[in-house]
């Protein structure tokens, strides 16, 4: 199933659970990054075109 599916189907209150899930997430990549122990950089990529994903159906929600 197409990724931008999966969110449009959400609700607003699991939209922004995603969000700050996929945030932290996104912090502990960056984390272990820097440190030195992240084993595959594409992982970073993948959580911000999540974290786009999402903020864009919020958005399109709002403008409705």
């Amino acid at each position: 199933m197409d990724k931008a599916k999966i969110y449009h189907d959400m609700t607003d209150a699991e939209l922004n659970a995603a969000y700050k899930s996929k945030k932290q997430e996104l912090f502990n990549l960056r984390f272990q990054h820097s440190i030195g122990q992240l084993k595959n950089p594409k992982q970073l990529e993948a959580v911000k075109k999540d974290i786009a994903r999402i903020l864009t159906v919020l958005k399109l929600r709002e403008a409705k």
